[in-house]
């Protein structure tokens, strides 16, 4: 009895799940195959052209000799404020164990 029951629920919820995922296969295939309207379709565009510029050129895409010097000037603020290293990797900090002294109890 108690078996039955547990088979007969077991299909119920089975039976629902299978209807609710075929609404959403079916909802989300659609979504994926409208067409996108023109303005979208040109910002998608653009972003993919971008995106092969730039791993094509390895860095900023369009870059003028203005923008080069405005990037050395301020890398060159940067080593001037912190100590002239390389801005490209991380500092490495050499911390000393402080030296006490050491001073005998009197014994009393």
């Amino acid at each position: 009895m108690i078996l039955q029951r547990l088979f007969r629920f077991s299909s119920l919820i089975r039976s629902a799940v299978s209807v609710h995922l075929r609404r959403n296969i079916g909802v989300t295939a659609v979504a994926f195959n409208k067409e996108l309207d023109p303005v979208q379709k040109l910002f998608v565009d653009k972003i993919r052209e971008y995106r092969t510029k730039r791993q094509a050129s390895g860095g900023p895409v369009d870059i003028g000799p203005e923008y080069q010097q405005d990037l050395e000037r301020e890398v060159f603020k940067l080593k001037q404020m912190y100590g002239k290293a390389d801005m490209n990797t991380f500092p490495d900090f050499k911390f000393e164990d402080p030296k006490f002294e050491v001073i005998e109890k009197p014994q009393s």
